[in-house]
């Protein structure tokens, strides 16, 4: 199910976050989906986030979303939040593995295994939450804002 993005009721002081979420009941179909959603809210946030930040944000989802459906068989979800001052997109993906994310050791030959080594070095906070019947993982990725004209 999509919940279309919108901008939620703020207090007087704090200017509105953008947000989004999605979740997939049987496991993720298109990887691409989620970092087009990363595109789509990141589009939306004033003042603009430069380029380089909105790549490292998809890359960010697409390694989360990526471990989710290939190693959490059933439903999983993605969760986008913005920051109130755009400093920073959180990105959340839930799933139904018990098994939290592992490092693998660095090895330049294999192919894969090297999403979480991504993740942490463009994320400023990797977040692991285990539930009885999954996880969430959680990671905030900083948002550079274009230089202004």
């Amino acid at each position: 199910m999509d919940i279309p993005l919108r901008t939620h009721a703020t207090t007087q002081d704090r200017p509105a976050s953008l947000r989004y979420s999605r979740t997939w009941d049987t496991g993720v179909t298109d990887i691409a989906d989620a970092r087009d959603a990363v595109a789509t809210v990141l589009s939306r946030v004033r003042p603009a986030p430069e380029r380089r930040s909105v790549q490292d944000a998809q890359l960010v989802v697409s390694e989360l979303v990526t471990n989710a459906a290939k190693h959490a068989p059933g439903p999983c979800a993605l969760r986008l939040e913005v920051m109130p001052d755009a400093s920073a997109v959180r990105i959340t993906v839930t799933d139904t593995s018990d098994e939290p994310p592992r490092r693998r050791p660095p090895d330049p030959r294999r192919v894969g295994g090297h999403g979480l080594h991504l993740v942490t070095m463009l994320s400023t906070d990797l977040e692991v939450t285990r539930f009885s019947h999954g996880k969430r993982v959680t990671a905030t990725v900083p948002l550079t804002c274009e230089p202004a004209m």
